[in-house]
């Protein structure tokens, strides 16, 4: 039994390592398992190492050779991003320091390996939720948590916009990574907004700048500065803060950070299919009515397009994408980092090689480290908080 077993579960292991260097196949949720395999790859290479040891103690001849074979191959590609992160943490300083001209030190490395088994557990803080607007009838709530900071100091405010393909996910999403930035100095404001189909843009639009309206209002009893806000967005939250932070003209916006978002509507809907694994067709014609091919709607799509606001003095922007993200494509983020490039914006694109959609969602994986030091090195050089450790 185990001469069949083995083999079989070996070559699963090395087609799911595979992942981390192929893009998913847009059916079955399988960029979860890239997900997995990308982020948690450290831990998920001890399978076939076992599968390697035990055939080598319990079988023999092509079974022990193959299952030795596909063990060998998937833990290498497990591990792959671990070692691709340590080589690119050697580059990351040098190019925020160029993008953003800070010269701050944030004593630790941009990727230190042992995290990927121990990592940073912050204390977590007291959440207060907060009803910040009415529209429509319903009722519109952020999260607080305040920063940890001395008394009387007032901290800077990074507003979480949540992602979800507009039609779904929560303010509660990644709330760890919250507790995080709280715990080095920052209040964080995670919103919610009118979800699709039910509202369309520009309702989300309108909602994040109700919250920040809020935010400015109540800041002497939160304790942030209500001329320091960084907008922060994942997937179609990313897509919300920069438009939001690009439309609003508000200089008390330092600063937006997104990842893995689309930024050029009208591109969005050109490469959008029925049968990918999003059904991107739908999600559009449910966000924005249908396609850019009247008036109206092609302004809509340009007002939810931070890449056709580019003017002279965007906010300093912050990209963060996975090469093989098969749920909203590289590209995106590659077109608008060209165009930031072309204006003479300040920006920094951080591309990942190995990582999928949702790759921070491990705070201390591969991606996880590298984007909370490029996150951390953009808020010093943007915001000048107190710097403080986790």
């Amino acid at each position: 039994m185990l001469e069949i077993l083995l083999p079989v579960l070996a070559l699963a292991a090395f087609l799911a390592s595979l992942l981390t260097w192929r893009h998913a196949p847009p059916f079955g949720g399988l960029w979860k398992v890239a997900l997995a395999a990308g982020e948690f790859g450290h831990w998920l290479a001890l399978f076939p190492l076992g599968l390697a040891l035990l055939a080598a103690a319990a079988t023999g001849g092509w079974p022990r050779l193959a299952t030795i074979t596909l063990a060998a191959a998937a833990g290498a590609f497990l591990l792959r991003p671990a070692f691709l992160a340590a080589r690119m943490a050697g580059k990351l300083p040098g190019g925020l320091r160029q993008a953003f001209g800070h010269d701050h030190c944030l004593g630790k490395p941009a990727f230190d390996p042992l995290r990927l088994y121990w990592p940073v557990r912050p204390a977590r803080g007291a959440v207060r939720t907060e009803t910040f607007a009415r529209a429509n009838g319903e009722e519109l709530r952020l999260d607080h948590y305040p920063a940890s900071q001395p008394h009387g100091a007032r901290a800077p405010c990074l507003v979480v916009v949540h992602g979800g393909g507009w039609d779904g996910g929560g303010r509660a999403q990644l709330a760890g990574w919250n507790h995080r930035w709280a715990a080095r100095g920052y209040a964080v404001a995670a919103i919610s907004y009118r979800l699709a189909p039910r509202h369309r843009w520009p309702a989300p639009r309108e909602d994040t700048l109700a919250a920040l309206a809020w935010l400015k209002a109540h800041a002497a009893r939160l304790g942030l500065d209500p001329r320091r806000f960084v907008l922060v967005g994942r997937s179609a939250g990313g897509q919300i803060a920069t438009a939001v932070a690009y439309g609003a003209d508000d200089p008390a916006i330092v600063g937006v950070v997104s990842f893995y978002a689309p930024q050029d509507m009208p591109f969005a809907w050109s490469v959008s299919r029925e049968d990918d694994a999003l059904n991107s067709v739908k999600l559009m014609r449910q966000y924005l009515g249908g396609p850019p091919d009247t008036p109206e709607r092609r302004a809509l799509y340009a007002s939810a397009s931070a890449q056709a606001m580019i003017g002279a003095a965007p906010p300093p922007t912050l990209l963060l994408h996975g090469r093989p993200d098969p749920l909203v494509w590289h590209r995106h983020s590659e077109r608008m980092a060209a165009r930031l490039r072309e204006a003479g914006a300040r920006h920094f694109h951080l591309e990942l090689p190995w990582a999928t959609h949702g790759f921070d969602c491990n705070l201390d994986g591969p991606g996880g480290q590298l984007a909370d030091y490029a996150i951390d090195s953009f808020l010093l050089a943007v915001a000048h908080p107190r710097p403080t450790g986790d």
